[in-house]
Order: C-alpha cells, then structure tokens, then sequence
C-alpha cells in the first residue's frame, strides 16, 4: 500500500531514504525532505506491504501529464523484485490518467508495468 508520506512519518521516510547513497549525507536527506513539503510537484510515498511497517520509500515528481520516479528505496530484507513491482503498480493505479516514467537510474522499473512481475 503506498501512502503519501506526511510530517508524521517524516523519519520514517528518512530511514529508508538513507539507503541511497545520495543521502547518506544529512543535510541532503534533510533537503530532500523540505522539498517535499515545499513543492506540490514532488512527493513521498511510503511503502508497506503486508508487514505492518513501511519497507520502502518512492520519490516522485509530478506534472499534469507525467509522473516521474525520481529513486526508489526498500529496507534491506525488501530488496526484491516483487515489492518494487507492487509499489511502481500502485504508483500507476492511483495515478491512471497520468503516464508513469522515471529518471534514467531507475529506468528499469517502467517494464513492471507492462507485465504483472511476482518473482
């Protein structure tokens, strides 16, 4: 289930963004986080499955036709292919009149799109 991510969750979002190389400097991370909270155009979205904590983090950037997966980032026991599946399924389903894409580093993660992926 995706959720956006909303003050309350802020450290949760945290945690699971710093698994990124790109933020395992704080001051990135904490810019990173205001800019979400700034811009309409950007959004976190917090990734839980069946567990009862969030397993994943998806940054996106949004326009009126597009939706852009900036990064994408599990906790280290969720680093497989099927909950990135299921995140970038939902990611389309809650968005369907917008095409999903993503930058060139997570390119990858158009292709379970097009196919239902339960490895």
């Amino acid at each position: 289930m995706l959720i956006e991510c909303k003050n309350d969750k802020e450290k949760v979002a945290m945690g699971l963004l710093s698994y990124l190389s790109d933020f395992k400097n704080l001051a990135n991370l904490k810019d990173e986080i205001q800019l979400n909270k700034s811009s309409a155009e950007f959004c976190l979205y917090l990734y839980r499955s069946k567990a009862p904590n969030f397993i994943g983090v998806i940054g996106t950037q949004s326009s009126k036709h597009f939706v852009i997966i900036r990064y994408i980032s599990f906790a280290p026991d969720y680093r497989k292919v099927k909950y990135e599946a299921r995140a970038v399924q939902e990611l389309a389903q809650n968005n369907p009149s917008k095409v999903i894409t993503a930058v060139p580093e997570y390119i990858y993660l158009i292709k379970y799109l097009k196919k239902d992926t339960e490895k």
